[in-house]
């Protein structure tokens, strides 16, 4: 066998482990927010949590997750280095960014009550603002109740900032040693963290749980919950580190050592251009604090939306990044121009149907995914508009990455860099706009906006870039994919009145029954549609299921 099958072979498997571990990830992510829904549904326990979270989530999402700049910065460095240079070097690097992050700790720690009123002015209002606003007395208690609920949830979070570097660091120094496996499955220990703290509060309350009245304890089960879960995750990667001989916890300050300038230099600037996509999270919650239970909804919602689209963009971006790369020198770029076609159609051929079907099945999705205890009928009715404008932008979202990865490919971290910078101003503008407009599903059509906005400079850029690209030809197989998935989004929703005519909507069991047929038979009208579309991505896609199929049998 040759090097180069070897290596494909290689890339796939590690392709199949990030997405199986992905996957699993997701359904206990998804099972912990069904537990978060039915303990306390769209109240202020859960969307004081939400602001509480911006910051340390922004740091774990930014510093320790996989594909992140200390992931990344640690993989490039160790991948070149012997076996035995890497526990010395993994240990300087926990030492300094450790303490560079304790610091951040303790900050967070002093100065959360000003840093929750930055994210959430909308919270921190006088008794003579409510008024001039036409608030109840009932509305103004509750504002100040998220308000304390967010400060405290803060404050027990906000360790989160060192162990997020850890985790980073963690992440990058076991895949740099060929483990990809827990890296990208320990997530869930933070879920099964979260859920066991809901859980021994359902037992300590009961039925009382959903009770307004406990919400302060709830917020601090919240708090605990995700703080235990973080440092679950981070021990589990450290007896990993300790097995494969990457390193103790062990102060080492050797800063002058071979290899801890080159993390510093490839972490530094990867850290600032990831932090800019975090901003419009900010600022999408910014505008959120004035309108009541909005943050929550934009979690519900969010993840409904993000299972899928991280479990389809990992098996996509995953062997496609290294493609790229492959076919970066200008001699392969008309080889280079095929796989990016390859990219977006694939990603239409995902993205379309799927957003389609979210729309069109928004009501039912929420409904049986969330609806039970403290989360009721109005919180189904007040989430789902969300998940429609999320439904609308699940193309752009994954199909700008696709040409993100493109740029890094060819070595240009800049012009992504410039464009989200672009991307922030364009953010806040479009949330001030659209929340007026369309209320709480303002916040996420603005950010759809963006993605278009975002993904069209880039093919123009791109395309001045790699010496032309053939829009107008791609223009027309994304076309005909959205009519394809229109036409089944529809098909969806008239079997869905249909069986909830004859079936009814009572009952989780009889909503499931809904939502599969109706979901099945959309699926099948766009699988039909496409096929007639003779599409060679999809002639190949099919083609490879039928000898996977028939390999099995």
């Amino acid at each position: 066998m040759s090097e180069q099958k070897k290596a494909k072979r290689s890339l796939a498997g590690i392709a199949g482990i990030v997405a199986v571990a992905t996957l699993i990830s997701k359904v206990f992510g998804l099972v912990r927010q069904q537990a978060i829904a039915a303990a306390f549904g769209v109240g202020p326990a859960f969307d004081a949590y939400n602001y509480a979270y911006v910051i340390p989530g922004f740091l774990l999402i930014l510093l320790g997750g996989i594909n992140g700049p200390f992931h990344s910065a640690i993989v490039s460095v160790l991948s070149k280095r012997k076996q035995e240079e890497a526990a010395p070097l993994v240990e300087t690097i926990t030492t300094l960014v450790g303490g560079l992050l304790l610091a951040v700790t303790i900050l967070l720690v002093i100065f959360a009550d000003p840093l929750v009123g930055l994210v959430a002015p909308g919270l921190n209002v006088t008794a003579a603002q409510a008024a001039a606003q036409g608030m109840t007395g009932d509305e103004f208690q509750t504002l100040q109740l998220t308000h304390e609920i967010a400060v405290r949830q803060f404050r027990i979070m906000a360790p989160m900032a060192v162990l997020a570097g850890l985790i980073g660091i963690g992440f990058g120094t076991l895949n740099a040693a060929d483990q990809y496996w827990l890296p990208s499955i320990s997530p869930l220990f933070s879920s099964v963290a979260l859920i066991g703290g809901l859980g021994a509060l359902a037992v300590y309350l009961g039925s009382d749980i959903t009770l307004p009245k406990y919400a302060l304890l709830g917020g601090m089960v919240l708090a605990w919950g995700t703080l235990a879960g973080a440092i679950l995750q981070w021990l589990v990667q450290v007896v990993a580190q300790w097995r494969a001989g990457l390193g103790r916890l062990r102060l080492r300050f050797e800063f002058n050592r071979p290899g801890v300038g080159d993390v510093m230099k490839v972490m530094g600037p990867a850290t600032l251009s990831s932090g800019m996509l975090q901003i419009n999270v900010y600022t999408d919650l910014f505008f959120a604090s004035y309108i009541p239970q909005a943050a929550a909804a934009l979690g519900y919602a969010g993840l409904l939306v993000q299972t899928p689209l991280g479990i389809i963009s990992n098996m996509l971006l995953v062997p496609l990044l290294p493609v790229f790369s492959r076919l970066a020198d200008p001699q392969n770029w008309p080889e280079l121009k095929g796989r990016i076609r390859q990219g977006l159609i694939l990603t239409g051929l995902t993205m379309l149907p799927l957003g389609a079907l979210t729309i069109t099945l928004a009501v039912a999705i929420v409904r049986v995914v969330y609806e039970r205890g403290a989360f009721d009928p109005a919180a189904s009715e007040f989430v789902a508009p969300m998940l429609v404008a999320y439904g609308i932008g699940m193309f752009v979202y994954l199909g700008r990455d696709v040409l993100v990865r493109v740029f890094y490919a060819l070595g240009d971290g800049e012009t992504p860099f410039r464009v989200s910078i672009v991307n922030i101003f364009l953010n806040a503008l479009f949330d001030f706009l659209m929340v007026n407009q369309f209320g709480a599903p303002g916040l996420v059509l603005a950010t759809v906006a963006v993605n278009i906005i975002s993904m069209v400079a880039l093919l123009v850029l791109l395309d001045r870039k790699i010496n032309g690209l053939p829009l107008w030809e791609w223009t027309g197989p994304i076309v005909l994919l959205t009519g394809a998935s229109a036409i089944a989004g529809f098909v969806s929703f008239g079997v869905l009145r249909v069986c909830e005519h004859y079936l009814g909507t009572r009952g989780l069991l009889v909503q499931l029954v809904d939502l599969t047929v109706s979901g099945t038979v959309g699926l099948g009208v766009f699988a039909l549609l496409a096929m007639q579309l003779k599409l060679p991505e999809i002639d190949i896609f099919v083609d490879r299921l039928r000898q996977r199929f028939l390999r099995r049998s």
